[in-house]
């Protein structure tokens, strides 16, 4: 039990420290998981030959991310996915096949061990590329769903691939030892090709009809006997029952966990399983990626390390290059087929599984196996770093070439107001002035909007609002507001200082991000700075004083004087504020903090028990003067 308890807490203790640490670099926390996996395996040896039992149990968390993934997809949006499924999907996994069997038997390796190579090598990685494209929110974009499209043919792929590898070994000592690692595989084992078929076919009806209609009977079953653990319990139950059954059958279980997952889409307890589920689907897969990085062999690596190094990179730019091909000609956006691209460039925790079919079957020469083992860890380990890439440099650089292809519209008119940035903000304000009959100027440095709202009749002039000529020909001195709503913080607080000091009687009202935005935009000369939330959070606030038992017009009064009490505040604060002291090193500052707060939470309770306040006319010269500051 000491044992146990002591690799656990090894297990749990690193994870959490590298994937705290992982995460504040802004590395995510894949790398993080398989950084510890590497500092308690291969080098400081706190783990031993239990890493490989326990992978087999963390690939679960795998399982479990794909009937997730399933409960988030309707079968309509599948069937929207099938050109892609089947036609990019179909032509990575051939190409990348042929590229690394071919490159093998260049190499001078039999065509076996090349296929078996490229088989193990074509596949990527459902469980970091899931776990990132969810993370990064990327799922949604067109590069997410054409990676998403060619995971899901991967799953299905290796099924046949599993049963290829046994039939590459050439020798009869590798036949034999091919017959005696199938023992009890699968229930199907030494049967029939078409009893193989359609036992497969009917163990996938038998989940459909299951989880469509007796899994709802069951969930509402449980939820009239008020026993919340069950549901846990219950949904644990059928997602091990599927991988059961799979398994059994000689299927995936992780295809068997999507299907399952597919035909729960539509059900009214889809929200109910993602919450039981989502913890146990992290820490497995947290255990997955750390057995990944202990599972390393860093002698060997020390040892060839620039022939592995370079397998590695190659793998990379071989496969890389074919999924940006397809992405082209699948007419993917440049910057989706960037994404696609790089994601699925890496081997995958399949290919952990093939080889240890292909070293059951002596497939591969032992040395080959375990290269091919190493190169697959530091694929996956090389993964995060290729997402930061498109982050870091991909993106910025997508923005600036799509701004590029247009030149910055040349703009004519003179308006009283001018508006930078027509995004959710700014729309809402350009609206209501254009809507009472009053002319505005619009920039926006998004050719894309700009083209998209003269559809719609909305003037818009393209342009960056950040550069001093384009902000010298709009007819900033004949304005009467200068209104900034971009969503940069940086660049809005730069244009509001540009604009204050060429000119300084020129209103100006700039949208802040958050309270910290509010003071920069402050200090850098704006006359209104307006908390995009704000407004909202005030009537969320009143809305919660109902709910507390006070009358609406008690929450209303309540609410107004917290709103007016709050743009004191900000505009106290503001006067304080420097922004070359950090926030929490500025103590006069936090005084004009704390005696604020303390006095509003004062006034306020006072207004409760009945008692008159008199703020309002002991400090009617703040009040305008903040009304015309921050609000």
């Amino acid at each position: 039990m000491t044992t146990i308890l002591l690799a656990a807490f090894t297990y749990l203790a690193f994870a959490v420290a590298a994937v705290l640490l992982s995460q504040k670099l802004g590395l995510g926390s894949v790398l993080g998981y398989l950084m510890a996996g590497i500092m308690i395996g291969p080098m400081l040896g706190l783990v031993g030959k239990e890493t490989e039992s326990i992978q087999h149990i963390a690939e679960f968390g795998v399982v479990m991310m794909l009937f997730l993934v399933g409960l988030e997809l309707a079968p309509k949006m599948l069937w929207q996915l099938r050109h892609k499924l089947l036609g990019l999907g179909g032509l990575q996994v051939g190409l990348s096949l042929a590229a690394v069997a071919g490159i093998a038997y260049a190499l001078g390796y039999s065509w076996q061990v090349g296929v078996a190579v490229g088989c193990i090598l074509a596949l990527s990685s459902t469980a970091i590329v899931l776990q990132t494209f969810n993370e990064k929110q990327l799922l949604s974009t067109q590069g997410g769903q054409a990676g998403f499209a060619v995971l899901l043919f991967q799953d299905v792929a290796a099924i046949p691939m599993l049963a290829l590898l046994p039939l590459l070994a050439t020798s009869p000592h590798a036949k034999n030892a091919a017959a005696a690692g199938h023992a009890g595989i699968d229930l199907l084992e030494h049967q029939p090709g078409w009893v193989v078929a359609l036992v497969s076919v009917a163990a996938i009806a038998v989940i459909i009809v299951a989880v469509r209609y007796i899994v709802p009977l069951v969930f509402r079953f449980i939820s009239k006997r008020h026993v919340h653990e069950m549901f846990m319990v219950f949904t644990l139950a059928l997602v091990v029952g599927i991988a059961t059954l799979m398994s059994l059958v000689g299927l995936s279980p992780a295809l068997g966990a999507f299907i399952a997952g597919v035909a729960l889409a539509n059900s009214n307890y889809r929200h109910e399983m993602e919450s039981h589920l989502e913890p146990f689907k992290g820490l497995f897969l947290g255990l997955f990626f750390i057995t990944v990085g202990a599972g390393m062999n860093f002698t060997l690596l020390k040892n060839q390390f620039f022939p592995i190094i370079g397998m590695t990179l190659g793998l990379l730019l071989v496969k890389g290059v074919i999924l940006w091909c397809l992405g082209k000609l699948f007419r993917l956006p440049p910057l989706a087929a960037k994404l696609f691209g790089l994601s699925l460039a890496q081997a995958g925790e399949f290919g952990f599984v093939l080889l240890s079919i292909a070293k059951q079957n002596h497939v591969l020469p032992k040395a080959v196996n375990d290269r091919i083992s190493l190169v697959v860890a530091l694929s996956m380990v090389l993964t995060p770093l290729l997402f930061i890439l498109y982050d870091k440099v991909f993106v910025p650089r997508s923005i600036v070439a799509e701004n590029e292809e247009r030149e910055q519209d040349q703009i004519h008119e003179e308006n009283p107001v001018i508006v930078l940035g027509h995004g959710r903000f700014g729309q809402h304000i350009n609206s209501m002035l254009t809507s009472c009959g009053y002319h505005t100027t619009v920039i926006d440095n998004h050719a894309e909007m700009v083209e998209g709202l003269a559809k719609i009749g909305i003037k818009t002039y393209y342009g960056d609002a950040s550069r001093p000529e384009l902000l010298g020909s709009i007819g900033l001195g004949r304005a009467k507001l200068l209104v900034v709503t971009l969503g940069d913080k940086k660049k809005s607080t730069e244009i509001v200082e540009y604009v204050r000091r060429h000119y300084p009687k020129l209103p100006i009202m700039a949208r802040a991000y958050d309270r910290m935005h509010a003071y920069d935009l402050h200090h850098a000369g704006a006359n209104y700075v307006i908390r995009e939330i704000v407004d909202s959070a005030m009537r969320g606030g009143r809305i919660a004083l109902e709910k507390m038992g006070l009358s609406p017009e008690q929450a209303r009064e309540l609410s107004k004087f917290y709103a007016a009490r709050d743009r004191y505040l900000s505009d106290r604060v503001a006067d304080v504020y420097d922004p070359n002291i950090p926030l929490f090193a500025n103590e006069k500052m936090i005084e004009v903090f704390k005696e604020t707060d303390t006095e509003t939470k004062n006034m306020l309770q006072a207004l409760l028990r009945g008692e008159k306040v008199e703020w309002e006319e002991e400090h009617e010269n703040e009040l305008t003067r903040m009304k015309q500051g921050i609000s």
